[in-house]
């Protein structure tokens, strides 16, 4: 009589447990909480996009995400906590893209932006938008005379200085045969409170961040800073259809790991952040943010294309001679 081969118990429960995490490449990544640098102080866009973000992800990995806001240097002081951290994936950053491929090009830093960190996941992409005084002419044609009717006493704004916000208005300026001024702002909040005001008639700015104002009737809108219309604002042409193809700007926000970080790891964060972003959820909370949704890249492409938008800033900079204090 024979009898059945049975496993012992201890061995099925490994065998078991094993299948379960090759199935499971989330909780391979982790078992345990994980933190989410951001180098914004908490209420800005930045951070509403990282808490969108760190929400979803804890329900994927069952773990908790803290985020844990550092603000200050350009970005530079949470990049500094990033890299001090252990390269296990547990520490990770929550950024948009100007802290890798724009500040560091006006300010010196402790830190390579190609090197020292590396995208995880891109999240969402912030789409620039060209905005206006209510006041001023509806379209670009009409705003483009009246600016050039007032040569040397008009300005335009910007959320910081060597931002995308900044370059954008140094080209328009040029490409339209302006003679505006530029006048820097510490952030977009009291950047558009002028603009709203008509003390000055333009700026460049996140959609994220002046939407609401556009459909408040507070800011008219003349252009997307982009390729292709942003999917929130299907009606308004870009600034390349109208005769600047120059103008496109936007910036992403996504997560990203210290550049030890192995390769291997990256690869399961990369997957887990990704299904955590697909949430339908996630997805309606950030459009409802003012972003729009992106495609998805493997971490090599995503290094790809830091490279070539802080090679591309560079170029603007010094033909600009863009400095901090403009």
């Amino acid at each position: 009589m024979t009898t059945p081969n049975f496993l012992p118990t201890a061995r099925r429960t490994l065998l078991a447990l094993g299948a379960a995490l090759l199935l499971s490449p989330a909780h391979a990544w982790t078992d345990k909480p994980v933190r989410i640098v951001v180098p914004a102080p908490p209420g800005g866009t930045m951070d509403v996009a990282a808490r969108i973000v760190a929400e979803a992800l804890a329900r994927e990995i069952h773990q908790p995400v803290i985020v844990d806001n550092k603000p200050g240097a350009g970005g530079a002081i949470g990049v500094q906590a990033l890299r001090a951290a252990p390269p296990n994936g547990q520490t990770l950053m929550f950024t948009a893209s100007n802290v890798l491929t724009e500040i560091p090009l006006v300010m010196k830093g402790s830190f390579d932006p190609l090197v020292d960190v590396k995208p995880v996941a891109f999240v969402a992409r912030g789409t620039m938008v060209l905005v206006g005084t209510p006041g001023l002419p509806k379209d670009l044609k009409g705003l483009v005379a009246q600016l050039k009717s007032q040569p040397g006493k008009l300005s335009f704004a910007s959320y910081s200085a060597g931002t995308s916000s900044h370059y954008a208005g140094v080209i328009f300026n040029q490409k339209a045969g302006l003679d505006l001024q530029h006048v820097p702002f510490p952030g977009s909040p009291p950047a558009l409170v002028q603009v709203m005001a008509g003390t000055i008639p333009i700026m460049f700015d996140g959609l994220s961040t002046s939407r609401a104002m556009v459909a408040a009737g507070k800011l008219q809108v003349y252009g997307v800073a982009a390729k292709a219309r942003s999917p929130q604002l299907p009606d308004v042409p870009t600034l390349a259809e109208q005769g600047y193809p120059e103008l496109d700007f936007s910036n992403w926000v996504g997560l990203v790991a210290a550049g030890n970080v192995p390769a291997e790891l990256m690869g399961k964060i990369h997957a887990a952040v990704l299904r955590a972003a697909a949430q339908p959820r996630v997805r309606e909370q950030l459009v409802a943010n003012g972003f729009d949704l992106v495609e998805d890249l493997e971490p090599e492409q995503m290094a790809q294309s830091v490279r070539a938008e802080y090679q591309r800033n560079a170029g603007i900079v010094k033909a600009f001679d863009i400095r901090l204090n403009q």
